[in-house]
């Protein structure tokens, strides 16, 4: 009989399995990654561009680009596009990010004949109306100059800019940039971007033969490129900001947004695995030490976190909160007291055990379908590596040492070198 007094058996997570897809080059250059699983008839289907930058203050028209892909082609206008994707049931989604621009379609098998001729015109055709572009630009003016009133937006904005300098990671739009928005800088930047040479198409879900002859069919056959993809000859990252503090005044204001970090290393370096769980142990999940000390001992936000971000030229680390504007001083003042802890005081083997066990846990807790192998798969893919980085990773989350840790934060995590950010006001220093 099942003894109810006594706790399940531990078992620790040491390992998990990921899948490894299936790699075709079609005849035109597109690299395609397939991932065939799950019983349902269903398949997401990415289409992923480098941004291709001419100049490194061109990434307000890359997002332009990006989001305006469903306004508009030669055959379709915005409202047929949309239509047809809503009968079908599908989703059809646009996404900008800093290195990549993509078109995901979520849909069933069995709609794919009608649902890719429309990608295809769509990443062949488009043309950009004036008409769309113009409520582009009146809606994001409106947008950013609603957000400009954010504290917590406006610390991004100077914290991006303090860390990356003239470069697309720092750029930050004025409402005025949007008035410069031409649509023969868009065209031009699609015919450029927007070819097979310049793609990766990963495909999950249930990959059938059928599948992969159509996609072949449209995007391989006869889908060539117009131009060869351009692309900056070096990314010309500044110097440090080491030390900074930016104060952004707001008389009126109730918190301050702080944000204070700094560079750090990408993913392909050795170091960043170990750096991730110092990251977690500070700031990187609800048990972290910020939001021991910061939240539940002192009451001075709702939440405080950090994170570690990878990115295809650099990365950065960085701390966020949004605090009662009394206390902004003191919460600064805890943020330097508990990085400074984690370079002199070895974590002790309990609370090392804890975040292990989180980190191993959220891993795996992260693989619940083949859309999530395939969502891994691109983490180390666009950082230059294999699927093995995570038995890499997996080996270091669970043997890293307190004096690793030690070494690690006296290497990367400086708070005097840290660029620090509020928008609001520092009262009570």
């Amino acid at each position: 009989m099942l003894d109810r007094t006594l706790p399940p058996p531990y078992h620790p997570i040491t390992s998990f399995e990921l899948i490894n897809p299936r790699h075709l080059t079609f005849a035109n250059g597109l690299e395609v990654f397939l991932f065939d699983a799950g019983e349902q008839d269903v398949v997401r289907i990415e289409w992923i561009f480098d941004n291709a930058f001419i100049r490194e203050d061109q990434a307000l028209l890359h997002t332009c680009a990006c989001e305006l892909l469903l306004e508009g082609t030669t055959a379709h206008d915005s409202r047929q596009i949309a239509e047809l994707v809503d009968f079908h049931g599908a989703f059809l989604v646009p996404e900008f990010g800093y290195d990549q621009s993509s078109l995901t379609l979520f849909s069933l098998n069995k709609h794919l004949p009608q649902l890719l001729p429309l990608v295809k015109d769509l990443l062949t055709d488009s043309v950009f109306p004036e008409k769309e572009l113009a409520t582009y630009v009146r809606n994001n003016k409106q947008k950013l100059q609603v957000s400009l009133k954010k504290n917590s937006f406006v610390a991004r904005r100077l914290f991006n800019k303090a860390v990356f300098g003239a470069t697309r990671y720092g750029f930050v739009p004025e409402v005025s940039d949007y008035d410069r928005i031409a649509r023969d800088a868009l065209m031009a930047l699609f015919r450029r971007q927007y070819i097979p040479s310049n793609c990766t198409l990963i495909v999950s879900g249930r990959v059938t033969d059928d599948v992969v002859v159509a996609l072949e069919r449209g995007f391989g056959e006869d889908w060539s490129d117009s131009r060869p993809p351009t692309a900056l000859p070096g990314f010309p990252m500044p110097g440090p900001s080491e030390g900074q503090l930016m104060v952004d005044e707001r008389p009126d204001a109730l918190q301050s947004a702080i944000r204070l970090g700094c560079r750090s290393i990408r993913r392909s370096h050795p170091d960043f695995p170990g750096l991730q769980v110092l990251n977690t142990l500070l700031g990187g999940y609800f048990g972290s030490r910020l939001m021991a000390n910061i939240r539940e001992d002192k009451g001075y936000t709702y939440s405080i976190g950090s994170g570690l971000v990878s990115l295809k030229h650099g990365a950065f680390f960085t701390i966020g909160s949004e605090v009662g504007t009394a206390v902004t001083a003191a919460t600064l003042a805890e943020i330097e007291k508990e990085v400074h802890m984690l370079r002199t005081t070895a974590v002790n083997e309990a609370e090392l055990t804890l975040v292990r066990n989180y980190m191993m846990g959220s891993m795996l807790g992260s693989l619940e379908n083949v859309f999530s192998h395939a969502d891994k798969f691109k983490n180390t893919y666009f950082s230059g590596l294999g699927l093995d980085y995570y038995d890499y990773y997996t080996q270091v989350v669970n043997t890293i040492t307190p004096d690793e840790l030690l070494r690690l934060a006296n290497t990367y995590l400086d708070y005097d070198k840290m660029v620090k950010v509020v928008v609001g006001k520092i009262t009570g220093s």
